[in-house]
């Protein structure tokens, strides 16, 4: 059974689909000649044919479609002579029929099962059941792996190359990455650094940051000489006086005034012997000399290596290199500077106080950090430069370690959706295993139909039958007979000579509605006149006479009753017309009161503009010719270019014919502006009536039109009849319409 069918993009229907939907056992299609109804029968007949149509049978069961339309008479009876035989089951090999019966019963029990197993697989509409489930749960784990995704996008991108755009490739390489990834887990900070080199503009390599060598000012820092009393020779006279005044750096300095003084002392102004000159020269000998200038030299050379240390720092922060921590290394050079700069006073004072023992702040610590800071940096380098010269081996490593870091973070969801996942395939597997099996299992079944249909098969009930009907409804001039072949027919007038072409139109039209309305019991082979199906019924009244439109119309519901009851094989039911009384005839139901019954649905095929569209309707769309007139007011789209004379019609059915108003008498009460609307529309009713004048009708506007349809609602009004235009006009009834005069 169809439940749906979607058609777009075919004959007069837009690419936008129209639909079919909720069909049900028996489906009424009413519409005009050219609307598009054919199209549908021919999307049922082969689907396969209309790629950009749909049609969704209940429980993915295609059953055998017939459909009776134009194509089926061109192919039955304008391209051959004869008509292909219709097998039926004959009714005296009852051993075989029952047989038959028990096979027949078998295969509608396995369809039941596949049915039940599709349903159970897939849902009613195609997104539910095992399958259904299963989409949903990729859909929540694909909606948080996508929240990852976005969470780190703008500095992971690059290992997300190739599914950044699509959900469902980023999901699916999620649970690819589960079952494989084992590269090593860095934490986030490591990973976005390490993408900013691999990821970003293609690398280069980096040079190294120079090393600064700091064993000189090391050594200095512990030379002897800083921790020497410098003082002089102590055998000499003064050296007791000195030393009991321990003023030697005083008297040193002392001596350079002493010696460009002509020997005068500098302090008391008198003239000294040659034996204190001596003495003082003595006093300050060549190892005195000597150390002092060690002294000297030894402030000279760390002042050099500090000052060199100090320019290599320099050039380092001036131009740092991204691998370094910048900021650390000038902390670090600032304590260098200071610690240099106290050395250096203390140095001085050294040089200046050669007896005094002094100890400068030790480097070590500071040196030490420098050069660490150093090295690793140049490690960095040495890993970067590397990576560069193997990037797309560094590339590929990055990405795994990418993927690894966002799997672990979405592991609790993983083997959560894992552990749900396992349980639906299990299902899924067994459920496709059974109705495998099962679809299997019909296969054969069916083929052993086939072969017990064949052994009870014969075309001659149906030529007895059509032949009955014929005679039962006057047709006595010709009658169908078997062909030479034995496995087809002919139609021949009363002195055998062949009648298929002297036919007149009604004649061919009630023979093929027989010979289709025979093949529904039977099949055109000597097999398959047991398998269910679909029928469509595609205006079969055409060029037929009223009487034999009844015929028709009985036989058709006939079938009616049979899928009612389940006798035979025929499931569902399609019938599309534009005859209004065959309509009214074939979907009269005594069950139905307001609504449509639920073994019903009732479709209007419209044509708006160029394009085809399907309505479908509570109740009966197809009414009396008064209601139809009450339709066309209430359609929003109605056509300005005959709405004059369905209002004619309307005044003159209810006013006129029953109520035995002259519609010229509708105006009198009404008054100024709105008295000549009434007037002209009269005028128009009657002009309507009689003429078509073809510049009315192109100028035509829907002011004009609204008025008009205002004035024609006030003439209910002011008649007191407004309780039959608030019926007429049902769920389109406006209460205090708005609507813009124009006089």
């Amino acid at each position: 059974m169809i439940e749906s069918i979607t058609i777009s993009g075919v004959a007069t229907y837009d690419v936008m689909p129209e639909q079919l939907n909720g069909l049900s056992q028996f489906n009424f299609l009413f519409g005009s000649n050219g609307t598009g109804k054919t199209t549908i029968g021919r999307v049922i007949a082969d689907e396969a044919n209309f790629p950009t149509c749909k049609v969704t049978w209940k429980g993915g069961t295609k059953l055998r479609p017939f459909v009776y339309n134009h194509d089926f008479v061109e192919r039955n009876f304008n391209q051959s002579p004869e008509l292909k035989g219709v097998f039926t089951l004959g009714e005296k090999q009852l051993d075989t029929l029952a047989k038959i019966a028990v096979a027949k019963g078998e295969i509608d029990a396995l369809t039941a099962k596949i049915q039940s197993l599709t349903l159970a697989l897939h849902g009613e509409d195609g997104n539910g059941g095992k399958k259904g489930e299963l989409a949903r749960l990729k859909e929540k784990l694909k909606e948080k792996c996508w929240v990852q995704k976005q969470k780190h996008d703008a500095k992971l991108q690059g290992g997300f190359e190739g599914v950044r755009s699509s959900m469902e490739r980023f999901r699916d390489k999620v649970l690819q990455e589960q079952a494989s990834n084992a590269a090593v887990l860095l934490t986030l900070p490591e990973l976005e650094k390490k993408s900013e080199s691999v990821f970003g503009p293609t690398p280069t390599t980096e040079a190294s940051v120079p090393a600064i060598d700091t064993t000189k000012i090391l050594v200095h820092e512990t030379d002897p000489i800083l921790k020497k009393r410098v003082i002089g020779k102590e055998d000499v006279d003064i050296a007791a006086m000195i030393k009991k005044l321990a003023n030697s750096d005083w008297v040193r300095e002392g001596r350079g005034f002493y010696d460009v003084n002509d020997g005068v002392c500098p302090f008391c102004q008198r003239k000294t012997t040659d034996a204190f000159a001596e003495s003082l020269k003595e006093y300050f000998d060549e190892s005195f000399v000597t150390d002092s200038e060690g002294i000297a030299d030894l402030a000279t050379n760390y002042l050099t290596e500090a000052v060199r240390i100090q320019k290599q720092l320099a050039g380092i922060i001036a131009s740092p290199s991204r691998f370094i921590d910048v900021e650390r290394l000038k902390a670090e050079r600032e304590l260098f500077d200071a610690k240099i700069a106290l050395n250096s006073q203390r140095l001085a004072e050294k040089k200046k106080e050669a007896s005094r023992a002094v100890e400068l702040e030790s480097l070590s610590n500071v040196c030490a950090a420098i050069e660490a800071l150093i090295d690793a940096a140049n490690t960095q380098i040495t890993a970067h430069n590397k990576m560069v010269a193997n990037l797309a081996t560094e590339r590929a490593t990055l990405t795994a370690q990418i993927w690894k870091f966002v799997v672990d973070e979405l592991n609790a969801d993983l083997a959560a959706f894992n552990k749900e996942k396992d349980g639906l395939d299990k299902a899924i597997l067994s459920m496709t295993d059974k109705m495998e099996k099962a679809i299997e299992e019909k296969r054969k079944k069916t083929s052993e139909l086939q072969v017990l249909e064949k052994q009870a098969t014969s075309v001659q009930p149906t030529i007895n039958g059509i032949n009955t009907l014929l005679r039962s409804f006057g047709f006595r001039g010709f009658k169908l007979e078997k062909a030479a072949s034995g496995t087809s027919y002919k139609l021949v007038r009363a002195d055998s000579s062949d009648a298929m072409a002297t036919l007149s139109e009604g004649e061919k039209t009630f023979v093929t509605f027989l010979y289709f309305y025979h093949l529904l019991r039977g099949s055109d082979s000597d097999s398959g006149m047991t398998t269910d199906r679909i029928v469509v019924f595609d205006d079969p009244v055409s060029s037929l006479d009223s009487d034999i439109l009844f015929i028709v119309s009985s036989l058709i519901k006939g079938l009616f009753d049979e899928v009612r009851a389940g006798t035979g094989h025929i499931k569902q039911i399609f019938v599309l017309t534009h005859n209004v009384y065959f309509h009214k005839e074939v979907s009269y139901n005594p069950r139905r009161q307001d609504v449509a019954t639920k073994e019903e649905t009732f479709w209007i095929v419209r044509k708006c503009g160029l394009l085809s569209k399907l309505e479908r309707h509570k109740t009966n769309p197809v009414k009396t010719s008064y209601e139809l007139l009450w339709e066309e007011v209430r359609k929003p789209g109605r056509s300005n270019l005959t709405i004059q004379n369905t209002l004619r019609r309307i005044l003159e059915n209810y006013f006129k014919i029953l109520g035995r108003i002259d519609l010229d008498d509708l105006c009198a009460k009404f008054e100024g502006k709105d008295k000549v609307i009434c007037k002209s529309l009269c005028s128009w009713v009657h002009d309507g009536s009689h003429y078509a004048h073809d510049d009315l009708y192109v100028s035509m506007g829907d002011t004009m039109v609204d008025n008009y349809l205002r004035v024609f609602r006030e003439i209910f009004e002011k008649h007191e009849q407004h309780a039959h235009y608030k019926l007429m006009m049902g769920d389109d009834y406006v209460e205090n319409p708005s609507v813009t005069t124009t006089a």
